[in-house]
């Protein structure tokens, strides 16, 4: 299973100082959509001139215009993008076009999906890499969310997914069981006061 680090700050200097901790210990450096929307596709640039051997993963959220979105993130840079999985069919094959053209990938992220194994079956048949069973901070505050939900369906998709939301290095061992490709962890590490430990120790909790 391989760890992304997602990095919601807004700033390319505050990216490039995380990153630059974090990625002794990780495989994925994620650019939170704050951030891509606060220094635009610099950001991007500048952690995969940093980080070459790193997969940038451009946290677009894309809605509309598939195609131009990714092919312009891709052009920056970016490995893997993203597109919501509430966008139609049309959009998402539009991205999967342009990751193809690039040698690149395309995630479909399912925040706010409410049957999120019956879509994520229907995107996986597009051509995107995975999924991200994703909860958003605002639905992680929410009474009554369980992280548990998301690894069920993860588990009951039966395709490639990640898992974003509440990743921290208790849940972690779980997220690993439950058939994750990737754990996606966001505040465990930027939070933490040392970055580089709390990256290294999500790292050995993964067997």
């Amino acid at each position: 299973m391989k760890l992304q680090f997602a990095m919601d700050t807004l700033t390319t200097e505050a990216a490039l100082d995380l990153a630059a901790a974090a990625a002794p210990h990780v495989d994925i450096l994620e650019l939170g959509t704050p951030l891509i929307k606060s220094e635009g596709l610099s950001a991007i640039r500048a952690i995969k001139d940093a980080h070459p051997d790193k997969i940038v993963f451009a946290d677009l959220k894309t809605m509309d215009a598939g195609k131009l979105e990714a092919d312009i993130a891709f052009s920056a840079g970016a490995d893997l993008v993203t597109v919501l999985g509430s966008a139609g069919d049309s959009t998402i094959a539009g991205a999967v076009t342009a990751a193809k053209k690039h040698g690149k990938g395309v995630v479909v992220d399912l925040i706010g999906v409410a049957d999120k194994p019956a879509r994520a079956r229907e995107v996986i048949a597009l051509g995107v890499e995975f999924v991200e069973m994703h909860a958003g901070l605002d639905e992680q505050a929410e009474e009554g969310f369980t992280f548990g939900t998301l690894l069920r369906d993860g588990e009951a998709s039966g395709v490639p997914f990640s898992v974003a939301g509440g990743v921290n290095a208790s849940s972690i061992a779980d997220v690993q069981k439950s058939g994750a490709q990737v754990a996606v962890a966001g505040s465990a590490i930027y939070s933490a006061p040392d970055v580089g430990a709390a990256a290294a120790e999500l790292r050995a909790a993964i067997s």
